[in-house]
């Protein structure tokens, strides 16, 4: 299994080698690919530095800066692995929780996980009281227009089957990737699993960059693509048949491919 990890990069040099090594650290083969957005910290040369160290780091240059959800458009279609998880580049979230959040898509249960702040009993660093609040108002209206039951819509750790992503036009040049993606999966019928994962926030002294203008831009993009995105039909009893029995039919042709049993021709 390969697990391709898109990593959006923005003046992050006091915490991008640390972050790096957490991700490469990862018991899984992986192929860590840091979208440079246009930093002016350092954190361009810091990059090309780790890449002569690291063989499975990929480094890819934005021409200027373009925002995280143009980054992650880059790296998403740039990935090769089985699956794409989302890591930011601050500490923020833990890349030793990727089995976690893996282990719905690899026993072949889910399409789409989401790493969820606020399920099970895992380290939240106490913050901000009206970022919880904007939150959980656009994880309550992104269920209501799309009828799932998320409970962290905002959270960075999505992971995805790789071609599950790739086959998604994303638009959003900034913030507006979360609620966009969320509406588009949602849209198509995915199997969506939701997993707790600790949280270990920053505040804007730190390097928190997110402000209330993008709640409000999160908000737009929700009722957007719920209006614009095309509602996808639930597959029909005989297609999810069809499906399971031509994955029987693989299993059965991989074993039928084997020796001769018990002296059997």
């Amino acid at each position: 299994m390969k697990l391709s990890v898109v990593m959006p990069v923005y003046n992050e040099q006091a915490t991008l080698r640390q972050v790096v090594a957490r991700v490469l650290a990862v018991p899984f083969g992986i192929e860590l690919l840091c979208v440079e957005d246009g930093s002016t910290d350092g954190s361009r040369e810091i990059l090309a530095e780790l890449q002569r160290d690291h063989p499975a780091l990929r480094v890819l240059l934005q021409p200027c800066n373009m925002g995280k959800g143009a980054a992650l458009r880059r790296g998403i279609a740039e990935a090769t692995g089985d699956f794409v998880v989302i890591q930011d580049a601050d500490l923020e979230y833990d890349p030793s929780e990727y089995a976690t959040l893996l282990e719905p898509l690899v026993e072949g249960q889910a399409d789409v996980v989401y790493g969820s702040r606020f399920l099970g009993a895992r380290p939240h660093r106490v913050l901000y009281f009206w970022h919880s609040v904007g939150n959980w108002l656009l994880t309550l209206i992104s269920n209501a227009l799309t009828n799932i039951n998320l409970t962290d819509m905002e959270t960075c750790y999505k992971v995805f089957r790789r071609e599950v992503i790739q086959a998604i036009r994303l638009e959003e040049d900034r913030f507006g990737f979360e609620p966009e993606v969320t509406v588009k999966i949602a849209k198509r019928r995915l199997r969506i699993y939701e997993v707790g994962i600790s949280y270990w926030g920053r505040t804007y002294e730190e390097g928190k960059k997110i402000g209330w203008k993008d709640g409000l831009r999160a908000l737009w993009c929700l009722l957007k693509y719920s209006l614009k995105e095309p509602r996808l039909p639930c597959p029909s009893a005989a297609e999810e048949g069809e499906s399971l029995l031509l994955k029987a039919r693989d299993g059965n042709a991989e074993v039928s491919s084997g020796p001769p049993q018990n002296g059997n021709p």
